[in-house]
């Protein structure tokens, strides 16, 4: 998933979400943890049945010529969440990556809007290469600070329902959530609204 996917002429809620493959690296980790998990009761071998069907996925991505930092950034999350939550032997900080990944990124693009440099603003226009020249556009900057406040307002939504369900050791409930709301599917949903946001933008044509 990229937001660069805002630039294209046409865009389905499929496309937003990248795609099968997307998803289903996406929610593997934290589906497989949990299934394992429920069967098992034991925190370690199901961090390690995560770990060991992400790395099944990363090998077919590079497999069929995909980018080599895609699956790399996705075992070393998943490896991270595996290695913490078979140390303290907690189910729960298995999620504890999407909790922080959520918190942190409302922050960001909260910060971004209180500078008035709104996060949308600032990549897609790098990815244009018109570089800050969006800032000097009042419509525009309006647009791409919308954007914005749709991806702060889906890691609000997602970070105020992480946090308790953590805390309180919630586990089936917390890797629902995790993988909705920390996932491809919630990603996906942003991507695509703010798409039709932008959609009449005559620069995302280009």
């Amino acid at each position: 998933m990229s937001l660069g996917m805002l630039t294209q002429r046409s865009l389905s809620m499929f496309d937003a979400v990248g795609g099968w493959r997307t998803v289903a690296e996406g929610v593997a980790s934290r589906v497989l943890f949990l299934v394992a998990y429920l069967v098992t009761g034991q925190v370690l071998p199901s961090a390690l049945v995560a770990v060991g069907g992400v790395a099944v996925l990363a090998v077919v991505r590079l497999c069929t010529g995909g980018k080599v930092w895609q699956p790399a950034i996705g075992v070393i999350v998943v490896g991270a969440s595996a290695l913490l939550a078979g140390s303290t032997g907690h189910a729960v900080d298995f999620y504890l990556s999407a909790v922080l990944l959520q918190a942190g990124g409302g922050v960001l693009f909260l910060v971004s809007l209180l500078v008035r440099r709104p996060l949308i603003g600032v990549v897609l226009g790098t990815v244009r290469g018109e570089g800050s020249a969006w800032r000097r556009d009042r419509r525009q900057r309006r647009r791409y600070s919308l954007c914005t406040a749709v991806f702060l307002a889906k890691f609000a939504i997602a970070t105020a329902v992480l946090v308790p369900l953590y805390s309180a050791g919630l586990v089936l409930p917390l890797g629902i959530a995790a993988t909705v709301l920390g996932g491809a599917p919630a990603a996906g949903g942003c991507v695509y609204l703010c798409w039709r946001i932008l959609r009449e933008d005559p620069q995302s044509d280009r």
